[in-house]
Formats: structure tokens, C-alpha cells, sequence
């Protein structure tokens, strides 16, 4: 079934929250263990369209299955930079949907003005790692023991791009 990349609308907010709860549930891949509240993702969601940054979804017959947004940094200093989120349900990866995810969201976020995009991904998530380097994030460093998740300690890798 063909999956359509398209910049996020309101109308897509639901969807959007379901395929975030669904991976946080996961317990593999995220920071949250399960979605905000609703109001509180449609509150993201509204802000990133109401400033214009960078949010795509993935779409499979009009369902969300999986997302891309950069978000700023929220101190001064650090307003070049914007941080990347993002996931596929189960059934859509490996298919080359995330590479061009992170691609639309990178052209995005240097049309908007950013000069770099950092993200952290845990030490054993082969398959994501791959993919960052793919599409150009080099690693910048690790934070040891930065993740627990059922007692157990998972290092994250730092990994940025710049434009």
C-alpha cells in the first residue's frame, strides 16, 4: 500500500497520538513510555503548525503510521538548533519511509532557518542508527547509563547534522 509523506494538519492530530502511543509503548525506542495526554500532543501539534516547524506524517490509506518533527531548542543560545523525533509503526519499516521522513523534515528545517539538527538514540537500536548516518547525522558523543526502562541502563548516542 503506497504511504504518503505530507506536512502535518490538524486533522491529523488523532492519528498522530495513537502512532505515538503505540511505539512510546514499545519501551524500545522513545523517551515516553506512552503518549502525552491528548491535548497536551494537540498542543505540540498546534504549535509547530502556528510557527511553522518542521512536522511531517506518514500516511497509509488516510492513517497516520508515522511522523517526523524537529523541534527548537527553547534558550537563546541554542535557537540555531532544533531536536528530531520520530517513528514508524511496526509494518511500515524497513522500507526506506524514514529515510525519506527525515529527508522532508531536514529540507524543512533548513528552509526554516536552522543550522543544526541533533537527536539521541539508544546504543542497541541498530536498525535507527544506520538510518541517521544514512541520511547524514554524524555521532558527537555518548551519554552513559542515560536511559532506565525496567531496571535496565541503556547508553544513548548523540548525533547531529548541520547545514
Amino acid at each position: 500500500m503506497p504511504v504518503d509523506i505530507v506536512p502535518i494538519e490538524e486533522s491529523h492530530i488523532g492519528g498522530f497520538h495513537r502512532t505515538l502511543d503505540f511505539v512510546a509503548r514499545e519501551r524500545r525506542y522513545l523517551a515516553f513510555l506512552e503518549a502525552p495526554p491528548p491535548e497536551s500532543t494537540r498542543a505540540f501539534v498546534l504549535d509547530h503548525i502556528k510557527h511553522g516547524h518542521p512536522q511531517f506524517v506518514a500516511l497509509s490509506a488516510g492513517e497516520v503510521v508515522g511522523w517526523c518533527d524537529i523541534t527548537p531548542k527553547d534558550r537563546p543560545t541554542y535557537a540555531h538548533a532544533g531536536v528530531l523525533g520520530m517513528g514508524l509503526l511496526p509494518p511500515f519499516r524497513g522500507q526506506g519511509i524514514g529515510a525519506h521522513l527525515i529527508r522532508r523534515s531536514l529540507a524543512a528545517a533548513k528552509a526554516f532557518g536552522f543550522h543544526r539538527v541533533e537527536l539521541t538514540v539508544r546504543e542497541d537500536n541498530a536498525n535507527a542508527l544506520a538510518l541517521y548516518e544514512k541520511v547524514g547525522f554524524a555521532t558527537e558523543g555518548v551519554q552513559r547509563h542515560a536511559v532506565q526502562v525496567d531496571g535496565v541502563y541503556e547508553d544513548l548516542i548523540l548525533m547531529a547534522v548541520l547545514f
